[in-house]
C-alpha cells in the first residue's frame, strides 16, 4: 500500500517571477513570521520593479495563448485547483493559521470559502454569453461578444489573504484571463505563494501567473501604473483603495477597478427581536478572526426597549470566549496580526475611555493577544462609532425607535455590509431596504459570502461585485462588431 499523503510545498523564499521560480532582485529581505508566538515563516528576497515589468511582460505574451484554450481545458485545471484543495486541506489551514494568526475555525471558514469559490470559477468558462441586438441599419447585423480583459493585477489583503486573493484569481484565470499578484507582506504565502503552487500543480501553463512580493513603496505605484493590467482588484482599506482609483483614473493608462474596501457595519437588534439569537449572532459576527474582517459587525444599535437586557446578555457571551494558542479548536480569540495594529487598538480603547464609553468588559494585552472589550453609551460621534474597528472592541448604541436606529445605521461614510434582527421578518426587510450598504443581512450576521452572490459595497466600501454572474462582468470585456451584409447607403 502506498501513502497517497503529497509532499508539502516548500522554497516559498522563491517567486514565479515571469514563468520561473526564483528569488527577487531588490536588496531587501522580507521575514513572514507566525503572528502567535514570533517564529520565522520564511525570508523571502523581494522583488523590484524589474521583476514586476518581468511578470506582467510575460503574462501579457501567456494570456493569448491560454484564453485560445477551450473552455472545457480552463475548468479543468480550476477543477484540479479544488481536488488539490480536497488532498491538501490540512497542509491549507495549517498555512492559514500560522501565517495569519486565524484560529483553527477561522482558517476552516477560509479554507472552505476558497474552495467554494474556485468550483464556482470553473464553470465560468462555458458561462460567458455574447449577444446579437437589433440594428436600425438596414441589412447590418450587431455582435456584442465578451472577451477577456487581458491581464489582471491583484491587490490581496492579510486578513483572509487565501479566499481575498483567490476570490480574484480563480474567476479571472477561468474567463481567459492572466494574473499578476501582489500579496500583503504579513501574508505573502497564502495571499499568493501558496496558490501559485498549488495551480501549478494543476496544470497551469508558466506565466499565466505570476506572484510579485514586494515593497510597496518599491513596486507599489508601478504595479497600479503599468501599461499592462486592464483591471486591477484591491481588497483593504479605503485609504489605500482611494490611492489606487486616483492612480488608475488619473495618470497616461488608464483601467478599471475593483476595490473592495473598509466597512463599519452596523448590527441593529429591534425591541421585538429573539435577544438570545441576536446575542449569538452579534458575538460570531464581532469576533470571528478577532474582528479582523471587514463586514465585522462594528457598531451595535439596540432599541431602548431591550438595550439593557441585550448588553448584559452580550456582555455574559463575550466573556467567556477563549482566548489563546489560534492552532486549539476552542480558540476564539488569537492574536493580532502585527505590532502596529496591535498599538493602533491600543489607542482606540484609550479614546474610547476618553471620549465618555462606558467599559461595560474590560480586556487586556497579552503579547499579540488582545482579548475582548465591550462598552457601552456609546454616541454616534464617537470614533469608535465612527471608524473601522478591524480588532476585538465594539460599542453599543441606544436608539429610541426603529427610525432613530435606521439614521443611525446610515451615520457612516462606509456601506459594505450590515444586519438586523427583527422577530417581525417584513419590517426587517422593509428596514433592511433602507440602510445604504451593499449587502443587509436580516436574522444574521453581516459576515456572508456566498459564491453566487454579489459581494461588493456602496459609499467609501467600494467599487463593484464579485462572485457569480457579477464576477463575470468585472473579468470580462464587451466587444461590439457590426457585419454590414448588403451595401450600404451613404448620403456623400
Amino acid at each position: 500500500m502506498t501513502d497517497s499523503t503529497p509532499n508539502a510545498f516548500t522554497d516559498f523564499h522563491l517567486q514565479p517571477l515571469g514563468g520561473q521560480w526564483r528569488k527577487g532582485r531588490a536588496d531587501k529581505t522580507l521575514t513572514v513570521s507566525d503572528p502567535f508566538n514570533g517564529e520565522t515563516l520564511v525570508n523571502i528576497p523581494q522583488a523590484n520593479r524589474d521583476d514586476l515589468d518581468e511578470a506582467y511582460q510575460k503574462a501579457a505574451q501567456a494570456q493569448q495563448e491560454w484564453a485560445a484554450q477551450g473552455p472545457s481545458v480552463r475548468a479543468a485545471v480550476l477543477l484540479k485547483v479544488v481536488e488539490i484543495f480536497d488532498r491538501r486541506r490540512e497542509e491549507i489551514i495549517d498555512w492559514i493559521i500560522r501565517e495569519s494568526g486565524s484560529t483553527r475555525l477561522k482558517a476552516q471558514i477560509e479554507w472552505s470559502s476558497a474552495r467554494s469559490i474556485t468550483l464556482e470559477a470553473a464553470s465560468f468558462p462555458k458561462r460567458v454569453h455574447g449577444r446579437i441586438v437589433e440594428s436600425d441599419v438596414p441589412g447590418k447585423e450587431s455582435r456584442v461578444y465578451r472577451s477577456p480583459i487581458g491581464v489582471i493585477g491583484v491587490i490581496s489583503p492579510w486578513n483572509f489573504p487565501l479566499h481575498l486573493t483567490q476570490r480574484s484569481l480563480a474567476p479571472a484565470l477561468a474567463l481567459g484571463n492572466a494574473v499578476v499578484i501582489k500579496p500583503a507582506s504579513d501574508t505573502p504565502i497564502c495571499g499568493g505563494l501558496l496558490l501559485a503552487r498549488i495551480f501549478e500543480e494543476a496544470g497551469l501553463p508558466s506565466g499565466v501567473l505570476s506572484v510579485v512580493v514586494g515593497a510597496g513603496s518599491e513596486i507599489g505605484d508601478a504595479f497600479v501604473e503599468h501599461p499592462i493590467p486592464g483591471l486591477i482588484t484591491f481588497t483593504g482599506s479605503t485609504p489605500v483603495g482611494q490611492n489606487i482609483a486616483r492612480l488608475a483614473g488619473g495618470g497616461k493608462y488608464l483601467k478599471h477597478v475593483a476595490l473592495e474596501l473598509g466597512g463599519n457595519s452596523p448590527f441593529v437588534v429591534m425591541a421585538d427581536a429573539d435577544l438570545n439569537q441576536a446575542v449569538n449572532a452579534a458575538v460570531m459576527g464581532k469576533f470571528l478572526h478577532q474582528g479582523q474582517i471587514c463586514m465585522a459587525v462594528n457598531r451595535i444599535i439596540v432599541e431602548e426597549d431591550v438595550y439593557d437586557d441585550f448588553a448584559a446578555r452580550f456582555v455574559e457571551r463575550v466573556r467567556q470566549l477563549k482566548v489563546g494558542d489560534p492552532s486549539r479548536a476552542e480558540t476564539v480569540i488569537g492574536p493580532i496580526i502585527n505590532k502596529r495594529q496591535l498599538e493602533g487598538l491600543q489607542q482606540k480603547v484609550e479614546q474610547a475611555r476618553q471620549e465618555g464609553a462606558k467599559v461595560l468588559l474590560e480586556g487586556n494585552v497579552d503579547g499579540q493577544l488582545l482579548s475582548p472589550y465591550v462598552f457601552g453609551e456609546v454616541t454616534r460621534d464617537m470614533d469608535i462609532a465612527r471608524n473601522e474597528i478591524f480588532g476585538p472592541l465594539v460599542g453599543l448604541l441606544r436608539a429610541r425607535d426603529e427610525a432613530h436606529a435606521l439614521e443611525l445605521a446610515n451615520d457612516s461614510e462606509f456601506g459594505l455590509s450590515s444586519a438586523v434582527f427583527s422577530g417581525n421578518i417584513d419590517r426587517a426587510v422593509r428596514f433592511a431596504r433602507q440602510i445604504k450598504a451593499g449587502m443587509t443581512h436580516v436574522n444574521d450576521i453581516s459576515v456572508s459570502d456566498e459564491t453566487n452572490a454579489p459581494f461588493g459595497g456602496e459609499k467609501n466600501s467600494g467599487i463593484g461585485r464579485f462572485n457569480g454572474d457579477w464576477a463575470i462582468d468585472e473579468f470580462t470585456t464587451d466587444h461590439w462588431i457590426t457585419v454590414q451584409h448588403v451595401p450600404r447607403h451613404y448620403p456623400f
